[in-house]
């Protein structure tokens, strides 16, 4: 059915085609058909050429998920530009820097949102039109007029498998995100077999409730799309309203982080709900203790299924299937999975040689899923992609059977809640704190999100502080999800002869015997 659809903009087009009446995204009272979903993002592109964007220049969105967000994508995916969804949760001046490093000539912005760029609207480098999602802001022209003055002809503007569809900012060691692009060809190489392994067909309710700034959210949004699934789109992820959502809709799959699973088992209406239309849950982001993966088995009547795969690589590229979900074996549910087709995975060692089986060594992908690189970064490019093969940055083995098992992270990253965080940004801000002489922040074991930011912080000479006044310096700064959730103070942090802190030996303190050093 869906041999026809050769880049992003062809998903609508075929579905409405195909099915112009079948619901494509609900959210909040409001369902849009394919055909109207069609209908609306032709307006959009149209609405997009109208102001000057041209193919494969960026606009930039801010807000929470709805289903004008699937407008907007669809809209620049037929217009050919980029779209880049920008993280809500981060203070005005990190989306400043990704408005301004995306160079984005518009920005689509949601009413809870208008203050973050009431504050930064000055320094806004490339932006020439603001666009309000909803709500009513002096000098901005709402989203509706603005896209309900166009005609819903479909530009059909020519688009290549390699043109960037879609630009996510993702974490690094550098202190600031980096803009992967994803193509057409990304994405398009993966859907026809990932939707069959998510059980995504035409009517399946789908539920879509991670963030569209993560590829976890707009990544799994355009697999329901893709397959003319029934998707509901929540706003945000709240416990209460998705399970009744799922008892009310019926909902048969659905891709969550582990915190997510973790806050869902600890919902109050957990044994009220009726769970009995779930057929699979897909879960990744972060790993999953093994005991919070059995007790979810226990409550949920469905089958499970892990993947593992990064921004960069348009998501999933292992896939730990239902059948390797056995409570009772425990090395299994640590692993996240085998290389799915068009996937090939190396252990690499120090010097690039492949490692035995069962070595530790840095991962590595070859697959069309593969971003196009970084935005205006061609050396983070060149030492993130080397050949065919790009580097993910994490460590793991592969065993005898090609399980794939992650063991640590190359890079020095914190994955809280299914986001990543990198601690150089956060030891930026608490290092500018006048009491703080040095600092290293590491990521340890939480129950609820997985890891949690810690700081190790020296005080200087005499020097009062106490870690709610560092904390709040902090939060001035940077987003509330990176701040730290503890801080420790130490007369010396552990470095080595050239200076690099070991935060190897931070983190045994805190880790303890455990056989991986993630959460």
């Amino acid at each position: 059915m869906t041999d026809a659809i050769a880049c992003l903009a062809d998903i609508v087009r075929v579905h409405r085609a195909r099915q112009p009446d079948a619901p494509a995204v609900v959210h909040e009272g409001r369902t849009s058909s394919y055909g109207a979903l069609d209908r609306a993002s032709s307006q959009a592109a149209n609405a997009l050429i109208a102001d000057g964007v041209r193919p494969q220049k960026r606009i930039a969105h801010l807000d929470k998920s709805s289903d004008l967000f699937f407008e907007l994508l669809f809209g620049a995916a037929k217009a050919n530009a980029v779209m880049v969804s920008v993280n809500w949760r981060l203070a005005p001046p990190e989306v400043l820097q990704i408005v301004n490093d995306a160079e984005a000539e518009m920005l689509f912005v949601g009413a809870e949102f208008f203050p973050v760029i009431d504050r930064i609207r000055d320094e806004l480098k490339t932006v020439r039109k603001i666009v309000a999602l909803d709500g009513a802001h002096a000098g901005w022209e709402p989203f509706a007029a603005w896209r309900d003055r166009q005609p819903t002809a479909d530009p059909r503007l020519p688009v290549a498998p390699g043109d960037t569809a879609v630009q996510f900012y993702t974490s690094g060691t550098t202190g600031l995100p980096k803009g992967a692009e994803l193509t057409n060809r990304n994405f398009m190489s993966m859907m026809p077999l990932w939707t069959r392994e998510w059980l995504l067909a035409p009517g399946v309710p789908n539920l879509v409730c991670l963030p569209m700034f993560h590829i976890g959210g707009a990544g799994w949004g355009i697999a329901g799309l893709y397959a003319g699934a029934t998707n509901h789109v929540m706003r945000e992820f709240v416990p209460a309203q998705i399970l009744d959502t799922l008892q009310r809709e019926r909902l048969q799959v659905m891709l969550l982080v582990p915190a997510m699973i973790l806050f869902l088992v600890q919902a109050p209406q957990i044994r009220e709900t009726d769970l009995s239309s779930l057929r699979l849950i897909v879960y990744g982001a972060a790993p999953i203790p093994a005991e919070l993966l059995r007790q979810a088995m226990a409550i949920f009547p469905c089958g499970f299924q892990q993947v593992y795969g990064l921004t960069e690589t348009t998501g999933a590229i292992t896939l730990l299937p239902p059948r390797d979900h056995d409570p009772n074996d425990a090395k299994k549910l640590l692993s996240c999975g085998y290389a799915q087709e068009g996937v090939e995975l190396r252990i690499v060692g120090t010097d690039g040689s492949d490692m035995a089986s069962g070595e530790v060594g840095e991962i590595a992908v070859r697959s069309p899923q593969v971003m196009r690189g970084y935005w205006k970064l061609p050396e983070a490019t060149a030492r993130a992609i080397q050949g065919d093969w790009f580097l993910t940055g994490d460590a793991g083995y592969l065993d005898a059977s090609g399980y794939l098992y992650i063991h640590d992270r190359v890079k020095d990253m914190i994955v809280s809640g299914g986001e990543n965080i990198y601690p150089a940004e956060v030891e930026s801000a608490l290092f500018g704190h006048p009491a703080v002489a040095d600092v290293a922040v590491i990521g340890v074991p939480d129950e609820r999100w997985g890891e949690a930011v810690k700081a190790v912080v020296v005080k200087k000479p005499e020097a009062a502080l106490t870690p709610g006044e560092l904390i709040g310096w902090a939060r001035e700064r940077i987003a509330g999800y990176k701040l730290p959730k503890s801080v420790d103070f130490i007369d010396a942090l552990p470095r080595n002869p050239t200076g690099k802190i070991l935060k190897r030996d931070l983190r045994k303190a805190y880790w303890g015997e455990r056989e991986r050093q993630v959460n």
